[in-house]
């Protein structure tokens, strides 16, 4: 992903009702809807309808001097290094919100994701057995934001625990953020929706990448 990836860490496999309600959410906050396999959901989550307004990432929608289609053989090169035309920049955020673990897909991500781990297990207070990546596509501030927000989302549909990495001199902003269930070594920190969305009310917001 060119973006920001959140993690929540699930202390049971979700339940036939709880996999109903993720779907039934990422359908509901999406624009554009792909179900690549059940729990793994191809989205376009445009940011109002996570709460976000317009002016959050007052540049966001700022696009790059690039020529008209149909320029020079420079120019299409400069289009292709930038990896998007930003002519066609919009709103629609694109995600990829995916289950993962044993007996639903993707479990060698899950296990190399949660490989050698002990620490963080004994501030989570169980072993996961599985986990759902929320994986921005883009990597703009507004993404930042979006994720995690739908991260928040997600987690007052089906529970869980967000892992969270922190760029340095972080963990002392977070700490005093409410929701906040524990902090590893200063470069994860371990919380709940409401940490989230603390979080990204902060002038000190940033994921990473």
């Amino acid at each position: 992903m060119s973006g920001p990836t959140l993690v929540i860490d699930l202390a049971e496999p979700l339940s036939p009702a709880a996999l109903r309600d993720f779907r039934a959410l990422a359908v509901d906050l999406s624009c554009r809807f792909e179900e690549k396999r059940p729990g793994f959901f191809d989205v376009n989550v445009p940011a109002e309808r996570l709460g976000v307004e317009d002016g959050r990432d007052g540049d966001w929608r700022k696009t790059l001097s690039f020529p008209h289609p149909g320029g020079t053989a420079a120019d299409e090169e400069l289009r292709a290094l930038a990896g998007f035309d930003p002519r066609r920049e919009d709103r629609r955020r694109p995600f990829l919100v995916y289950l993962m673990g044993p007996g639903v897909g993707d479990e060698g991500i899950f296990l190399a994701e949660h490989a050698d781990e002990p620490e963080v297990e004994v501030a989570l207070g169980f072993a996961p057995t599985h986990a759902v990546n929320v994986s921005a596509c883009c990597n703009r501030p507004i993404d930042h934001v979006a994720t995690a927000l739908l991260t928040a989302a997600v987690m007052d549909v089906i529970g869980g625990v967000a892992k969270v990495e922190l760029l340095d001199g972080q963990a002392a902003v977070v700490g005093g953020l409410p929701g906040v269930l524990g902090i590893v070594d200063d470069w994860l920190v371990l919380g709940t929706s409401e940490f989230l969305r603390a979080w990204v009310d902060h002038p000190a917001f940033r994921l990473v990448k």
